[in-house]
């Protein structure tokens, strides 16, 4: 059997779900081994001497042992060795406009993340108003490359690969902040792009439902498998099953549900 690519990530982040779509647009699931990291564990430590002491994920492993980090690196990578039509474009110019969008993508992922962790109620619009400003920029930037749509060119392509996960993490703004794009021209051409981004076929890995129910403890300021004080279990906890599990109570600022309001009791 032929080596393949091995993902070393958190099957419910963002950064990952990248590359998962990626191969779904490619018909290639079976060019990478994908392997489950429990982030609310300590790390292997073979895993950890791979990435030379680094715990951001997803990590690549190529099939001849070399490590590669940051998603980014990862799905470029990725799109430039497996057969296929790439998702970058290969005009230059029309490479460079996609660029440019994709490097709006860090500020507005971590406006994003800061928002739904923020403890403070009186700090909420101040959060939203930044939000929404990074919207605004995108919107006019498309409207500036891609008036017609919905696409940034012809299809779904590197710039929605690298936003969709976003879009659809967002859902948990929409839950515990009660956030949503306000009506308007100032919104109108991004909000036309993040619907047709998220309705894609190849984007369907996660659901709005895993999303609430598994970032709860972000919404109370605690990331990445840390724990949540007066609570023993994460809620990015792989037992019991977010399937199973009641959905989680939408006002994140009265204060933490007991594990076993959660479900995660066992």
């Amino acid at each position: 059997m032929t080596a393949r690519h091995i993902v070393h990530h958190i099957p419910v982040c963002p950064f990952s779900q990248r590359l998962e779509i990626l191969l779904a647009l490619r018909g290639r699931a079976d060019a990478v081994e994908f392997r489950v990291v429990d982030i609310t564990k300590p790390r292997d430590p073979a895993l950890l001497a791979k990435t030379r002491g680094t715990t951001a994920l997803p990590v690549l492993e190529t099939p001849d042992g070399r490590i590669v980090k940051e998603s980014l690196v990862i799905l470029r990578y990725l799109d430039e060795v497996l057969d296929g039509p790439m998702l970058r474009r290969r005009d230059p110019a029309e490479h460079a406009v996609e660029s440019m969008l994709i490097a709006r993508e860090g500020p507005f992922t971590t406006a994003g993340y800061l928002f739904v962790m923020n403890r403070d109620r009186a700090r909420r619009d101040d959060h939203a108003a930044k939000l929404l400003s990074l919207y605004r920029d995108i919107d006019a930037f498309l409207c500036e490359h891609a008036p017609r749509g919905p696409f940034l060119f012809d299809g779904f392509g590197l710039a929605e690969a690298v936003f969709t996960p976003v879009f659809k993490r967002f859902w948990f703004l929409d839950y515990y902040e009660g956030f949503d794009l306000p009506d308007g021209p100032d919104y109108r051409r991004v909000r036309a792009w993040q619907e047709a981004c998220m309705a894609h076929e190849a984007t369907g890995q996660v659901t709005r439902e895993e999303i609430v129910k598994l970032y709860y403890d972000y919404a109370l300021g605690a990331g990445n498998g840390a724990l949540v004080a007066g609570r023993a279990v994460s809620s990015f906890a792989f037992v019991p099953r977010w399937q199973d599990r009641p959905w989680p109570p939408r006002d994140k600022y009265a204060g933490t549900a007991s594990d076993a309001e959660l479900g995660l009791a066992v």
